[in-house]
């Protein structure tokens, strides 16, 4: 199954760049805006057989049905009228025959449009999330965890009904009403051009209804977004709404954002509703004026009663198809709407480009950073200014500094999570621009301040850092991380099922399984960003001593706490994002008056 999706993806892949776009470049029209119908015509292309035969069996039904009412007027006109009960059956007969055959091509095209549009669902859904999971911390920025989920499921769902539900009306009102229009003004010229003044009344309402409705459709699914964030929000954090008592305050941030929801949707509505009146008025007018000039006609001797009932019926199927096709321009407003906000996530150009020949250096883990600048976007602040520091291989450094110093944006620099504005980082001498991201982010293992779990077991959650890993290995990295001290306790041990995010264990039981996952990895590269701030002192050391053993792993550790460094190879203070002073606890405890202030605060507080 994996080979065979790996395939389509290539393919499609490949057709993208076909037609100049890949799914990390970016194409643009004179505007500057993508031609939506070029990041979307791989997945059409892919998927064109079963296209090409809905369409197809549509073609083909409609012939058929167009024949009945032929078939109809001559059973009238000549069966009828002279008695002839072998020529009435005969034609009786194919017209069964044709309702049969129009049966068939239906069924069949309900079978190969719901194939098309479910597998262009499924692989633009899939290429939309791999496309996604290439972005960079800065393009993540760039949308709202809610807004992207709407993306990948509201709005691609729309896309597929929209192809399941509107090849036959797209493709079957135009065949119908074009090859009806040539059967009216074959009957009766005269009679026909009344279509000539209710056609293009139709399309004149159609226009304005859809200009008016498009933009509202693109506010639904941004509303939409707020809607899904602030449940996201709220669900994610319920214990804290709970124990804030907040619960009244999220309800009212919900209606909030519920009502701007429904208000937008309703002015959608109430303009698309205007479609069927507006249908109806001229559709029953146009009866009126048939049903009337056509009696005069009979009247005159100029028209038969057979020709004006096969007209009739064509009028119906014309009449039929215009208001399929009014209801297909509303779908296609609301799926282009839902088109945009997908190819803006595929135009998202990946910044952080890996090199033509990308090196894989890591061997030992040295890290510098040579006069480092860095800024989350162009037009931001300055978060990290002139960093200059050597971490030797198998070294340990720890990272000090109050809120806001820029510790974590200067450790996520390393793995690449962040381009460097100025300067550069580098890993055993190589510019980590020029590694290969896979294997740099793999010889490097990073504990966040946010812990990470996810449902499953223990044992599922930390083979994330080895998915080879035996239970030898796991438990070894379990004593190192003290994981064991808890473990035991579990009945199921490393079966033990976790809810989602691992809210059935405690905070220090969270983060020392984070750095167990962290250590399976057996990473050339070790950061923990106060990882052990929710554990005990006795516990903290104990980790401590476990990471000592591991001699050849570079370790840079970010803690609050002095404790926590003070045994290390040096130690580097941040101040407002300046690299204020480094070294180690002596001398900076010796020379550095701000390591002297956080140290005996600290010392202090103990001793309280």
């Amino acid at each position: 199954m994996l080979h065979r999706y790996a395939r389509v993806k290539q393919k499609i892949v490949n057709q993208m760049k076909a037609v100049g776009l890949g799914l990390y470049e970016n194409k643009m029209d004179g505007t500057g805006v993508m031609d939506v119908r070029e990041q979307l015509l791989p997945f059409i292309k892919h998927n064109s057989r079963y296209f090409v035969l809905a369409c197809g069996c549509v073609i083909a039904e409609t012939v058929f049905e167009l024949v009945i009412p032929v078939l109809m007027a001559d059973i009238i006109d000549v069966g009828i009228a002279n008695g002839d009960r072998a020529y009435i059956l005969m034609r009786g007969g194919w017209m069964i025959g044709c309702a049969l055959i129009s049966l068939i091509l239906g069924i069949l095209y309900a079978r190969y449009a719901a194939q098309a549009g479910q597998r262009f669902g499924a692989e633009l859904r899939a290429a939309l999330f791999d496309h996604v999971q290439s972005f960079s911390f800065t393009n993540m920025d760039h949308f709202t965890t809610a807004s992207l989920i709407t993306r990948l499921t509201g709005d691609i769902t729309i896309l597929q009904n929209a192809i399941a539900n509107g090849i036959r009306p797209l493709f079957r009102s135009p065949v119908m009403m074009l090859t009806a229009l040539v059967l009216t003004f074959s009957i009766n010229p005269r009679l026909a051009c009344v279509f000539c003044v209710s056609i293009p009344l139709l399309a004149i309402g159609l226009s304005m209804i859809v200009l008016k409705v498009g933009p509202l459709y693109r506010r639904m699914q941004g509303s939409m977004d707020r809607v899904n964030t602030v449940v996201q929000e709220n669900i994610q954090a319920i214990r804290f709404v709970k124990a804030y008592v907040c619960g009244e305050r999220e309800i009212n941030k919900f209606a909030q954002v519920n009502d701007d929801l429904q208000a937008v949707s309703l002015d959608a509505f109430r303009i698309s509703v205007w479609n069927m009146p507006l249908f109806q008025l001229i559709s029953y007018g146009t009866m009126i004026a048939l049903l009337w000039f056509g009696g005069n006609m009979i009247f005159a001797g100029t028209m038969s009663v057979g020709e004006l009932t096969g007209f009739l019926s064509y009028v119906l199927q014309i009449l039929n198809g215009l208001m399929m096709l009014s209801n297909v321009f509303l779908m296609l407003t609301r799926s282009i709407a839902s088109a945009d906000r997908i190819c803006e996530v595929l135009e998202e150009k990946n910044d952080m480009i890996e090199a033509d020949n990308a090196l894989q250096p890591i061997r030992n883990g040295e890290v510098v950073f040579h006069h480092v600048h860095f800024r989350y976007r162009p037009d931001a602040p300055e978060i990290l200014h002139d960093i200059d520091l050597t971490i030797p291989a198998g070294s340990s450094l720890g990272v000090l500094g109050g809120t806001g110093a820029a510790k974590t944006s200067l450790v996520q620099l390393i793995p690449r999570l962040y381009d460097v504005s100025e300067g550069a980082v580098t890993v055993d001498g190589y510019d980590v621009r020029g590694c290969e991201l896979g294997h740099l982010r793999d010889s490097i293992a990073m504990v966040l301040q946010k812990n990470t779990l996810f449902s499953g077991t223990i044992r599922e959650n930390l083979l994330w850092g080895n998915e080879q890993a035996d239970d030898e290995e796991i438990y070894r990295v379990c004593r190192l991380a003290c994981v064991d001290e808890f473990l035991d306790s579990f009945p199921a041990g490393l079966d033990t099922m976790l809810e989602q995010g691992g809210v059935n264990l405690s905070g220090g039981q969270r983060q020392r399984l984070c750095i167990a996952r962290a250590l399976l990895k057996k990473p050339k590269i070790l950061i923990l960003d106060d990882s052990t701030s929710a554990v005990d002192t006795a516990t903290e050391a104990k980790i401590k001593q476990g990471l000592a053993q591991l001699s050849a792993m570079t370790k840079i550790i970010i803690a609050q706490r002095v404790s926590s460094v003070m045994d290390l190879d040096q130690i580097a203070i941040l101040e407002e994002g300046e690299l204020h002073a480094h070294g180690t606890h002596e001398e900076l405890l010796m020379t550095d008056q701000i390591y002297q202030e956080i140290y005996r605060s600290q010392q202090e507080g103990a001793n309280l």
